[in-house]
């Protein structure tokens, strides 16, 4: 099955996506680049581009809808890496439902 991730990117350009300190690369070898986060409170970072009205991660690439890949993949935050595609494993995912939907994505079914 083709990862329909990679023709969406929705969560990317909707949801804020911030993630404990500690993922960052000032204390986690391979961790989020720092210098791509901004501080959130003090024990939260925030990806760059993601704490505002018009979110979209500073590291998505490419054309939401179309074609996207995370530029920072690898050293993604746990949030990024917990977020699943609805029917992933054959269960729903309202928050990806909503992000595909702002977008004017149809929602993913079940296979």
């Amino acid at each position: 099955m083709a990862n329909p991730c990679l023709d969406c990117g929705a969560c990317c350009a909707f949801f804020r996506a911030s993630f404990y300190w500690a993922e960052s690369d000032q204390a986690t070898v391979g961790g989020v680049p720092v210098e791509l986060t901004e501080k959130l409170t003090d024990f939260r970072l925030v990806m760059k581009g993601t704490n505002c009205p018009s979110p979209r991660c500073i590291s998505l690439m490419g054309l939401i809808g179309e074609r996207v890949h995370c530029n920072i993949y690898e050293k993604r935050a746990s949030i990024c890496r917990d977020f699943q595609p609805a029917w992933l494993n054959g269960e729903p995912n309202e928050r990806c439902d909503r992000a595909r939907a702002q977008w004017g994505l149809p929602a993913l079914l079940p296979e």
